[in-house]
C-alpha cells in the first residue's frame, strides 16, 4: 500500500524542521552503511589477494597467521591448494584456493549491487533534503516579509 503523498509547501516551519531531522537521521544512517559495506568490500578484495598469493612457490615458507587482527605468529605453509574460508557466523570451511577467489569475488559482486543501490537512495534523500531546505528558506522569507509588513502598519 502506498503512503500518501505529502506536499512540503503544506507544512508549517516546525513540521518541516521535523522533517529535516527525520531526512538528516537517514541520510546520517545510509551513509554509514555506505561506508561499512565499503569496508566489507575491501575486506573480501583483500582475501582474494590472499588467496592468490597462496601458491606452489610459496610451499614450505614461513609466513605469519593471523591470530586477531593484531596478533602474528609464524607457521610454515605446509598445503597450497586448500584454504579455510570464513563464510559467516563463525562457520568455516575447507575449499580450494580457486573456489574460495570465486566464492569471495560472489561476495565483492554482491555487495557492489548493495553499494549501488544504498548510493542512489543517498541521492534521493539529497535531492529531498535539498528541496526541503528550499521550501523552508521560502517560508522564512516569506514570514520575514510579513513581520516587515505588519511592524509598518
Amino acid at each position: 500500500m502506498a503512503q500518501p503523498k505529502i506536499e512540503l509547501q503544506d507544512l508549517d516551519l516546525t513540521q518541516l524542521m521535523e522533517v529535516k531531522k527525520q531526512l538528516e537521521d537517514e541520510l546520517s544512517h545510509l551513509t554509514s552503511s555506505f561506508g561499512q559495506l565499503k569496508q566489507a568490500q575491501n575486506r573480501f578484495v583483500d582475501c582474494i589477494e590472499s588467496c592468490k598469493a597462496v601458491n606452489a612457490s610459496n610451499n614450505d615458507k614461513t609466513i605469519l597467521v593471523p591470530l586477531t587482527s593484531s596478533l602474528y605468529v609464524p607457521g610454515k605453509l605446509a598445503n597450497v591448494d586448500k584454504v579455510i574460508v570464513d563464510i559467516g557466523t563463525g562457520y568455516y570451511v575447507e575449499k580450494t584456493t580457486e573456489d574460495a577467489i570465486k566464492f569471495y569475488n560472489r561476495k565483492v559482486d554482491f555487495v557492489k549491487e548493495n553499494l549501488e543501490k544504498i548510493q542512489a537512495a543517498v541521492t534521493q534523500k539529497q535531492g529531498n533534503l535539498r528541496s526541503l531546505v528550499d521550501v523552508m528558506q521560502y517560508k522564512l522569507q516569506l514570514q520575514q516579509q510579513e513581520q516587515k509588513t505588519a511592524a509598518k502598519a
